[in-house]
């Protein structure tokens, strides 16, 4: 049963940072390219950061320079640090493998972890 459970959200002021993680069962996560994304309210979901099984990391230009995705094998997580956080990082954070996981024929995606900065 595949299983991607985000958490680290909460509430940080303009300037602050969050260290988020996803864990995931269910999966062959060390064979998985994974990823983080984002949605904040009446947006579509966008593109984070990714990290390829070999350790290989690319991210959005909105983020490169302040995010930084890392992953732990052995505990089968993926992490996203977050630094010099701004209003416009608020949204729901979510992970998945490169591509989604599919369950009973659609995308599966976690709950997300609600992340909200202030000004």
């Amino acid at each position: 049963q595949v299983q991607l459970v985000e958490s680290g959200g909460g509430l940080v002021q303009t300037g602050g940072s969050l260290r988020l993680s996803c864990a995931a069962s269910g999966i062959a996560f060390s064979l998985k390219t994974m990823a983080w994304y984002r949605q904040a309210p009446g947006k579509q979901r966008e593109f984070i950061a990714l990290i390829r099984r070999s350790g290989g990391t690319m991210y959005a230009d909105s983020v490169t320079g302040r995010f930084t995705i890392s992953r732990d094998n052995v505990k089968n997580t993926v992490y996203l640090q977050m630094n010099s956080l701004k209003p416009e990082d608020t949204a729901a954070y979510y992970c998945n493998a490169v591509p989604p996981e599919i369950v009973s024929g659609m995308d599966y995606w976690g709950k997300g972890t609600l992340v909200t900065v202030s000004s």
